[in-house]
């Protein structure tokens, strides 16, 4: 269940984090980051990195190599952990609370989860660069290895092995059932609960009387 929750946005992720780190300029990053005014960057980067995870619209892990990403860029550390944090913030769960809480407690939402980012992009920027422990830019680095054959490939090969046998036991437990009910929609389910609730209560009071 884990898997089918996260593999589209992994994916995706890296995909957007491909095409951007091949695509746009490293002096475009460096612009709009103000990464050659320090003083100018700090503040800016927490301010600006979930508005970044909101337009990229990726979540979960695969928001980490466009992290890397934009942390080669020049964005500040910060900047990088509320870009990180902002994953709460993306289309796709916005929608999801519109219609689980409404338009309005979306709104709100997006307004905490975004002050939360970028309090917590300061507290970490100015914490970390007290004590001295923000990373150097210069060692972040983008997988860029082709395929190898190594002891990793032989623990790569062993681990598909077990994940194959445990999807096979998957799908014979009722794993496409439950797949199914991951799409389901929350008007329903709230209907459901409902009417099996009024069913019950009218067996017990046909009961009751009886």
């Amino acid at each position: 269940m884990e898997w089918a929750a996260i593999l589209r946005d992994l994916v995706i992720g890296l995909l957007i984090a491909g095409a951007i780190a091949a695509w746009v300029a490293d002096s475009f990053w460096g612009t709009f980051f103000f990464d050659s005014h320090p003083l100018a960057s700090k503040p800016w980067g927490p301010i600006i990195g979930p508005l970044v995870a909101i337009a990229s619209f990726v979540c979960s892990i695969g928001n980490v190599p466009l992290a890397v990403v934009l942390w080669k860029g020049g964005i500040s550390f910060g900047g990088v952990v509320a870009f990180i944090f902002a994953d709460l913030l993306i289309l796709p769960i916005l929608n999801i609370y519109r219609k689980y809480y409404g338009a309005r407690m979306a709104v709100l939402l997006l307004g905490t989860f975004y002050l939360a980012s970028v309090i917590a992009g300061y507290i970490v920027e100015f914490t970390f660069g007290g004590l001295g422990l923000i990373p150097d830019q210069a060692d972040a680095k983008l997988p860029m290895e082709g395929v190898t054959w190594n002891y990793t490939t032989w623990l790569n090969i062993a681990f598909l092995l077990l994940a194959a046998a445990l999807l096979i036991r998957f799908f014979r437990t009722g794993g496409t059932a439950m797949l199914r009910m991951m799409g389901g929609n929350p008007a329903e389910d709230e209907g459901h609960p409902a009417g099996h609730s009024r069913g019950t209560t009218q067996q017990g009071q046909a009961g009751h009387h009886h």
